[in-house]
């Protein structure tokens, strides 16, 4: 198996993270735009945006640290 190349797990922990991080960035960015808040105690903390930015740059950094070819 000389030839074969694997991709470490962390590549595809680093692609979801990315993508959920997208994606409840993207909701809270909506809520604060449209001031649908959600209905919790503390929704003036706007915890979306707050993880939303947190996951994405984590899996921004697992993609580019463990890139496939580096």
């Amino acid at each position: 198996m000389e030839g074969s190349r694997e991709i470490p797990i962390w590549f595809f922990i680093g692609v979801l993270l990315s993508i959920y991080g997208v994606m409840i960035f993207g909701y809270g960015l909506w809520e604060l735009i449209t001031g649908h808040l959600a209905h919790v105690v503390l929704a003036r903390l706007h915890a979306p945006v707050w993880w939303g930015a947190i996951m994405l740059v984590l899996g921004l950094f697992y993609l580019v640290r463990f890139r496939p070819g580096r």
